[in-house]
C-alpha cells in the first residue's frame, strides 16, 4: 500500500517544493518507486524545479476531469527511472480539486507506487486542504522565525481534525516538522529561533533541520532537486531527513555555527 505523504506549511515561501522534490527524489534515489504531485493549481512552480516544465502536455485537472489518463499526464524523471511527476494546471482554478477526483487519482496511483508526495500550497485554501485531506504522514515545513511558526501550529491543527483519519476515527496523520533556512549564525545573535525553540512550540518529531544555504537557490534556478547536489551542506542535510523518514536513525548536522563554517569554507573552494 503506498503511504500519501504532504509537505506543509501555513505560511508561503518557506521551502515547501524545494522539501517536496527533495524528499521525493531521495526516496526514488533509495529504489522506492514515488510520485510528486503539484496541488497548487493555478500557480505551478514544482515542474520548474524538477526541470520539466517543457515536458508538461497533461496536468492533475485533466486528469480528475477525465481529459487525460495517467500515463499521459505523469513525466517520467531524466536523472531517476524510480520518479514521477505530476504537474498541476497553470489556467485553471483552484476548485477544480474535488475531494472525490482527488481521491480516485490518488487511489490509482497508490496501485503502482510506494510513496505519494503531495506538494502542497501554503495556508488553509481549498489546495492546501486537499493535499492534507488524504496524508498518512505530515512534513510540516517552517523557517526558524515566530509568525512561520505559528501558522505551521495552526496547521497541525487542521492536520489533526480535516482529514480523512480523523473523520474515519483512524489512526492519526504521523506529523514530523521540517526547519528550513536554518542559520546557527543568526539564532547566536537573536534573529532566528533555535531548533529547541521551534520543537517546543510546535511540540512534534524533528524531521531534519536544512541550513540557509545558496546551493537551494542554484538548484532550484538549474531546475535540478538541491538533494542530488552531494557537495552542498543542504544537499546532505535533504538525504538525512529522507533517512529518517525511512526510519533510519541519523544524528542531526549543520545545527552549530562550527559546522556551518567549515561547510562554507568546502563549498567556496
Amino acid at each position: 500500500m503506498a503511504q500519501i505523504i504532504v509537505v506543509t506549511s501555513g505560511k508561503g515561501g518557506v521551502g515547501k517544493t524545494t522539501s517536496s522534490a527533495a524528499i521525493a527524489t531521495g526516496l526514488a534515489l533509495k529504489g522506492h518507486k514515488t510520485v510528486v504531485i503539484d496541488f497548487d493549481i493555478g500557480l505551478r512552480n514544482l515542474d520548474l524545479v524538477m526541470g520539466c516544465e517543457r515536458r508538461v502536455v497533461y496536468d492533475f485537472v485533466n486528469v480528475i476531469n477525465g481529459e487525460a489518463n495517467l500515463n499521459q499526464a505523469l513525466i517520467k524523471d531524466k536523472r531517476c527511472d524510480k520518479l514521477f511527476i505530476l504537474p498541476a494546471s497553470q489556467t485553471r482554478d483552484k476548485d477544480a480539486l474535488t475531494k472525490e477526483g482527488v481521491g480516485k487519482v490518488l487511489e490509482d496511483l497508490a496501485k503502482d507506487f510506494e510513496f505519494i508526495v503531495c506538494d502542497s500550497p501554503a495556508g488553509i485554501e481549498t489546495g492546501a486542504m486537499m493535499a492534507l485531506y488524504f496524508a498518512d504522514t505530515a512534513v510540516v515545513t517552517t523557517n526558524p522565525e515566530v509568525s512561520s511558526v505559528r501558522d505551521s501550529d495552526r496547521i497541525l491543527g487542521m492536520l489533526q481534525s480535516r482529514s480523512r483519519r480523523a473523520e474515519e476515527n483512524l489512526e492519526p496523520i504521523k506529523e514530523y516538522l521540517l526547519l528550513t533556512r536554518y542559520s546557527p549564525a543568526r539564532v547566536k545573535t537573536g534573529e532566528m529561533l533555535s531548533v529547541e525553540d521551534v520543537q517546543e512550540i510546535l511540540a512534534i518529531d524533528l524531521l531534519g533541520v536544512i541550513p540557509e544555504s545558496q546551493a537551494v537557490l542554484k538548484a532550484s534556478n538549474s531546475g535540478v532537486p538541491v538533494i542530488i547536489d552531494q557537495e552542498s551542506d543542504a544537499g546532505q542535510a535533504y538525504t538525512d531527513t529522507v533517512s529518517r523518514l525511512l526510519g533510519e536513525d541519523i544524528p542531526l548536522r549543520f545545527t552549530s555555527e562550527e559546522k556551518k563554517d567549515s561547510s562554507n569554507v568546502y563549498l567556496g573552494s
